[in-house]
């Protein structure tokens, strides 16, 4: 099974998790949500880490010009964020009224994470800091890295990476594909996303083909930039987009993107440095299927939305699903403060979203986390280096 790469793998697992949950005994079903209960737990516990293994050395690397990339990368994902909240806008207010009735909707969609079968039992491993607390801290040792140019830190930091790579080498990715398992079939057997997406079909073909063609850009920008073919680096990234499908955390998928962007020939301290915090800051995928959602259920309640209404909505859920990506379905929850202060969303609207949402988390993340792909290239040919392999 070791010699079969990554990517069948996922796919295996994801085909394999469909059909098991369509046929087994909720005893099945009940055993692998334990293990990935205790596996999430694992997960949420190491990703802070992984931020500060990746983050702190990589910023100390780059020596007096962290900063400025520092700026940047916050620049360009917080502007390709907001490109995509802007684009879904224009597709959503062309279509969505040609398919869906004002004032049509049956408030009694549930939330569908509710539904799901629950573990024998929970195994809580409490994180050491939360995941900003974790990306201040890593600015702060690698900011400080990059200006004292101390050895014993450096060197404390280096060999702390390395650890973090081996149980990400030896844990964390050969296990990733029997969580995905778990979490299709459990989807499966419940039945409520298959539900949801039923009614809510046509907007999630439109949210998906969004998510794809904005990777498309991202890539064309991206691959030209960096003088490789676009289509064989998105490629390339497929992994990671397959893996994210199923944790359905950014910040969960960072080994396997890290290792798909470095097979890219982007220069080491780029990768290690930008995809942990792109992870953390760069939502198009997220943005496109929350601005969207909510166009729709507004729409179906005949609540009227403009461009200038949705602007200042968009420039907040930028800043404010910043903190979320290291939990499953995090963005949603990070966002309602938003929709229900800015957009007078009520307490069945807003269950309703959390359930449109996280009927198809999945694919928002997967667009984040291939994006963070496309920004990363564009940060290796900006900081004035080549790809080394690039197709």
């Amino acid at each position: 099974m070791s010699k079969i790469g990554l990517l069948p793998r996922l796919i295996i697992a994801i085909t394999l998790g469909i059909l098991i949950g369509a046929v087994s005994p909720e005893w099945i079903v009940k055993l692998l949500a334990t293990f990935n209960s205790i596996f999430g737990s694992f997960l949420g516990f190491i990703i802070p880490l992984i931020i500060i293994g990746f983050v702190a050395p990589g910023i100390g690397a780059l020596g007096k010009g962290a900063g400025k990339l520092l700026g940047l990368t916050t620049g360009i994902a917080y502007l390709s964020t907001i490109v995509a909240g802007v684009l879904a806008f224009l597709v959503g207010s062309s279509l969505f009224p040609s398919f869906l009735a004002e004032g049509s909707l049956s408030m009694k969609a549930k939330n569908p994470e509710d539904a799901l079968v629950g573990p024998f039992f929970e195994l809580e491993i409490p994180e050491i800091m939360g995941v900003m607390s974790a990306l201040v801290f890593a600015f702060l040792i690698g900011i400080g890295l990059a200006v004292i140019q101390g050895d014993t830190i450096k060197r404390f930091m280096g060999e702390f990476q390395l650890i973090i790579e081996k149980v990400i080498t030896a844990v964390i990715i050969p296990l990733l594909p029997i969580h995905i398992l778990g979490i299709f079939t459990n989807m499966t057997y419940t039945g409520q996303v298959a539900t949801i997406l039923s009614v809510f079909a046509k907007v999630f073909a439109v949210i998906i083909s969004l998510h794809l063609c904005y990777l498309v850009v991202l890539y064309l920008i991206g691959g030209t930039m960096a003088g490789g073919n676009p289509f064989k680096l998105m490629k390339m990234m497929a992994p990671a987009y397959f893996t994210a499908l199923g944790t359905q955390s950014s910040a969960a998928t960072i080994p396997v993107t890290l290792r798909q962007i470095k097979k890219t020939g982007v220069n080491e301290g780029i990768a290690e440095f930008g995809i942990p915090l792109l992870a953390t800051i760069h939502l198009s995928g997220s943005t496109i299927t929350i601005v969207s959602c909510a166009m729709a259920v507004m729409l179906l309640n005949d609540m009227p939305f403009t461009l200038s209404s949705m602007i200042p909505v968009i420039l907040m859920l930028g800043i404010t699903m910043v903190a979320a990506p290291g939990v499953p379905g995090g963005a949603i929850m990070a966002a309602l403060g938003v929709l229900q202060t800015m957009l007078g969303f009520n307490e069945t609207l807003l269950s309703l979203m959390i359930a449109l949402y996280l009927a198809q988390d999945s694919f928002g993340t997967a667009a984040n986390v291939t994006g963070d792909g496309a920004l990363t290239l564009m940060l290796n040919k900006m900081n004035k280096h080549g790809l080394k392999q690039a197709g």
